[in-house]
Parts: C-alpha cells; sequence; structure tokens
C-alpha cells in the first residue's frame, strides 16, 4: 500500500505546537538507544501487536513511523492498518532525513524524562551530596535517612547501605513515617541522576520540614568513589506523611496547572473521541491488585515520570491519574505537567464497586534487542557508567539546541 509521508519539519511543527502525534522508532531498543528524536517512542516492529493497544488507545491518533533505512515502515503499516489504526504516516526520509535538516539526535531511553530532570536540577539548584560525604555521615552513624526511590526489584538487587525503599511517587506519602524527627536529613538516591532529582525536588516543593538532598550520581556514582553497596535488602518504608503532606502535595499539583475533576467529568474527558486520554492508576502494584477503577491501567508515579515515553507515546495527549490517597497522583502530576502535558487528577471513585485483578503486564522483549542501561546489574564497566553521567549532564544544553520540548519548571 501506499504509505502517505509526513516531512520532518511538519513533525516538528506539530510537537512544537503540542498536537497530538505518536513519532514511532520501529527498531529494537538497543538500535533506538544510539540516537533518535527527543519525542520518539520505541515499538519495534515485531511488537505492534503486543503494546498497540496499550500504549496507543485512540486508533485514529496520528502515527508516524521510521526507521533509519532498514525497511520496517511498510510492515509496520500494514499492521497498524490491520489493528484499525486510520493515521498511519511515514517520516519522509526516515531517521537520516532527520538529522540532515539538523534536527538534534538523543541518545539513550526515556531521553526526555532524563533531560527535565536535568533541566529541574539546573534551574531549582537541587542540593545533593557527593558519595563520600555520604559514606562519611553513614560510617559517623548521623542523623540520616537514606531513600532509595528506584523500583523495589531494582532496589533488592544492589542498594546503599542502610537505605529504605520508597519508591518515587510514594515518598511524600511515606518520607513522615521514615523520617519523623525534623532534624533528620532525608537522602534520596536513585541509580544515576533523574529520580534521585525529581524526588528531592518533589520532598523540597511539598515542604517537607527536613534538609532533603540527593545522592549526587546515585548508585554509580557511589561505585565510581570505590565504596560497597548492600546486596538483597528488603527494607520497605511504610505509609507515614509528614503533616500537612495532602494540601502540599495538591498545592504543589495546582501550581503546575493540574485540574482535579469528578468522576463525572472525567466521563466528559472520555467522551471526546478526538483526543487520546490516558488513565493511570499511580498506586504500588499490590493496592491496584487489591482493587482498582476499572479502565485505568496500572503505572507507579515515579516509573511513570520516568518512563512516560513508553507509558503514554502519543505527545500532546491528556493523562488522567487516580490515586485513593491522592497525594502520589497529585506529586505525578506535577511533574507530568511540568513536561508539557495536560494532566488531570480523578476526585474519588473509590467508593464503588472496583476491579480486582493485577496489573497487566507486556511482555519483555528479546534481551538480545534489550538496550542495557548504563546503571543496570552489579558488573558494569567504570568507563561506561562515567560516559552515562557526562551525557546527562550535556542534556540541559542538548534541549536548548533541540528545542521543541515546551518544559517548564515550578
Amino acid at each position: 500500500m501506499t504509505i502517505p509521508a509526513i516531512s520532518p519539519s511538519q513533525v516538528r511543527c506539530m510537537l512544537i505546537s503540542r498536537d497530538e502525534i505518536a513519532l514511532l522508532d520501529l527498531r529494537h531498543e538497543a538500535v533506538f538507544a544510539s540516537g533518535h528524536p527527543l519525542f520518539a517512542a520505541n515499538m519495534a516492529a515485531d511488537r505492534i501487536a503486543l503494546e498497540a493497544a496499550a500504549r496507543l488507545p485512540r486508533r485514529d491518533a496520528p502515527i508516524v513511523l521510521y526507521d533509519a533505512g532498514e525497511g520496517l515502515v511498510a510492515q509496520a503499516a500494514d499492521r497498524f492498518k490491520a489493528l484499525g489504526y486510520t493515521d498511519v504516516r511515514q517520516l519522509e526520509g526516515g531517521l537520516e532525513a532527520w538529522q540532515a535538516a539538523g534536527y538534534e539526535l538523543f541518545q539513550d531511553v526515556n531521553s526526555y524524562a532524563k533531560a527535565f530532570g536535568e533541566l529541574v536540577e539546573s534551574r531549582r539548584h537541587t542540593p545533593s551530596l557527593p558519595a563520600e560525604e555520604v559514606a562519611a555521615l553513614i560510617a559517623d552513624k548521623a542523623n540520616v535517612a537514606i531513600l532509595d526511590v528506584r523500583r523495589f526489584d531494582e532496589y533488592a538487587t544492589m542498594n546503599i547501605p542502610g537505605s529504605v525503599s520508597v519508591p518515587g511517587a510514594e515518598l511524600v506519602l511515606r518520607a513522615g513515617g521514615i523520617a519523623p524527627d525534623p532534624d533528620t536529613t532525608i537522602i534520596v538516591n536513585c541509580a544515576g541522576r533523574t529520580r534521585s532529582i525529581i524526588g528531592t525536588q518533589s520532598l523540597i516543593n511539598a515542604g517537607v520540614a527536613n534538609r532533603v538532598v540527593a545522592l549526587r550520581n546515585g548508585t554509580i556514582g557511589w561505585t565510581l568513589a570505590k565504596q560497597e553497596l548492600e546486596h538483597g535488602a528488603d527494607r520497605r518504608g511504610g505509609i507515614g506523611p509528614f503533616e500537612g503532606a495532602q494540601a502540599r502535595a495538591r498545592e504543589v499539583a495546582y501550581r503546575a496547572g493540574v485540574k482535579h475533576i469528578s468522576a463525572e467529568e472525567a466521563a466528559a474527558l472520555q467522551a471526546q473521541s478526538h483526543h487520546t486520554l490516558y488513565r493511570f492508576d499511580v498506586r504500588d502494584a499490590e493496592e491496584y491488585a487489591a482493587g482498582h477503577i476499572a479502565a485505568f491501567r496500572h503505572y507507579p508515579g515515579g516509573q511513570l515520570v520516568q518512563e512516560i515515553d513508553m507509558a503514554a507515546p502519543v505527545r500532546g495527549a491528556r493523562i488522567l491519574l487516580t490515586d485513593d490517597r491522592g497525594v502520589r497522583a497529585d506529586m505525578t502530576a506535577s511533574w507530568l505537567a511540568q513536561m508539557g502535558w495536560e494532566v488531570y487528577v480523578l476526585e474519588g471513585g473509590y467508593d464503588r464497586a472496583l476491579e480486582v485483578a493485577p496489573p497487566q503486564v507486556l511482555p519483555r522483549p528479546d534481551p538480545s534487542h534489550r538496550y542495557r542501561r548504563p546503571y543496570e546489574g552489579t558488573d558494569v564497566d567504570a568507563g561506561a557508567m562515567q560516559a552515562y553521567l557526562d551525557w546527562e549532564y550535556g542534556l540541559v544544553e542538548q534541549l536548548r539546541r533541540d528545542g521543541t520540548h515546551g518544559f517548564f519548571v515550578i
């Protein structure tokens, strides 16, 4: 079939105008990570049937396909058409034309979330401490609490000694229980930089009384400083908001432009069939499985901010979040709004019949096609880790050159 084409400049205009567009890179993840447009989302051609329904809920949303000359576009377009997608185009000239037009290519995965995190740090001067200083505080038994904001499985693989697992969006909900003494210094860490910057700034934005700092460069920085990691830990932070946390989280969301809506208003949003609406439950998996509002997909809030390109590849779409306690949805929404999304938080909805089912989990890609993150596992080369940090440090300048992001920082 003949596939309509759209030029790189037209795609760029759609991104700047915040029109809906799913710019899909059809290569495998490992190749995608070598370079792609800022707002491109990876959907390997052989995974379209597995992923399309969850990631592209509106069948007439504008989809633009590209590869780097591998010849993947025609077959992928056929697959989308067979699944009922009606607005499928190809990027004229593919990735080579994008680059020839003078437009930026970004490396790695979740690139625009990571670039946003660097922008937050540069504009808010998010405080951090180097690994050596944090190690000295631990050795001196100082009044500190180390909160690891990665997924629990990442934490269990390796963690800073004595740290507690508190995945990103849970921080404002749980920090008060872990560090009830306002004189306790809270140290937030992830594997590298992004999640610890966002986590640290979340607590600061929400007005926690404690001093809050990030562990600079996370477990990568810790490893490069030749500090020992702990393995197999299972410490989890219980629920314990600090005083006023719920109201302050809502205020942060308000400042970012997030709107709170009723179930009736949410239904009206869903009825607007000319807009894509993503609906996410940002609680943890156990809470979701025990009972959730129908049609909401599970995506824990901290990971949603980090992986928004994977969760919501239609740039310009709307996002509706739910959380029975409110805090996690508000904090997650505040960040997504600053990343340029139109975000809503659902008020209530848990006083009626709920669905009881585990989260939907998409099958993992073939390991040979997956990009190995430089912060994964315990056997990563030190040179690769340092190169990764150097790349992150350069993202703010690359955002400036690219000029399409539309981010703001409250």
